[in-house]
């Protein structure tokens, strides 16, 4: 029986959906109890994040010429990386940061995982594999940015242009787009897509909760728990 591009799709997703409790950061921002200042770390982490993660999409579209389909859907992410750039810097100074503090800024490691892991399978990975990996992902990212927008606008005082950042990884349709699914649609139909997307797809959510759970450190270092 062949499997759609909608069923695999579905079935990732489904797979890598995270433990409950598993990202300890936003909840502490729904609730109005984290620091300002683990935000505005995470927006100094998202300048390092978003460069690199272009670069990475860049290479996989190039990767992907025999495929047009899977070489559209990164170029479409590259894209959409220059977007998220342009909201970064409002969500930076509502949180308090200018030029100076970007520039002198020193990355976390458990925050830079997932980026260094991306820019590896952009040059190691079969281009399809790495298309599923991400796009489970996406899922459970675009929940938490639109959790973290909700939860700085009702306890922070953000207003919409602060929380752009947020709210444009909170669409839907970075994760069931149409062109999510013409490229896993490619992946299967050139034999392309094997299991180890799903692989690929574990680690890149292990990374993911770093990244939210070194922040979560952050915040319990500026509001120890008595």
């Amino acid at each position: 029986m062949t499997v759609t591009a909608a069923e695999r799709l579905e079935s990732a997703v489904r797979q890598l959906k995270p433990p409950a409790g598993a990202n300890r950061l936003v909840p502490l921002v729904v609730a109005g109890r984290a620091p300002l200042t683990a935000v505005a770390v995470l927006a100094l982490e998202q300048y390092r994040i978003i460069d690199s993660d272009r670069r990475a999409f860049l290479h996989l579209a190039q990767r992907s010429t025999g495929e047009p389909a899977i070489g559209t859907f990164f170029t479409a992410m590259a894209d959409g990386e220059y977007i998220a750039m342009t909201r970064l810097h409002h969500l930076a100074t509502a949180c308090g940061l200018d030029e100076a503090a970007v520039r002198g800024y020193r990355p976390r490691a458990g925050c830079q995982a997932y980026p260094a892991y991306l820019a590896w399978l952009a040059l190691n990975a079969e281009p399809a594999n790495v298309v599923l990996a991400l796009v489970a992902n996406f899922v459970a990212w675009g929940e938490y940015c639109a959790a973290m927008s909700r939860g700085l606008r009702e306890h922070y005082g953000f207003t919409a242009r602060a929380c752009g950042f947020f709210d444009f990884f909170a669409q839907p349709e970075l994760g069931d787009g149409e062109r999510a699914l013409a490229a896993v649609r490619a992946g299967i139909d050139s034999g392309q897509l094997t299991e180890a997307a799903d692989r690929y797809g574990q680690l890149v959510l292990a990374y993911e909760l770093m990244f939210w759970n070194t922040l979560a450190d952050v915040a319990a270092e500026q509001h120890p728990p008595h």
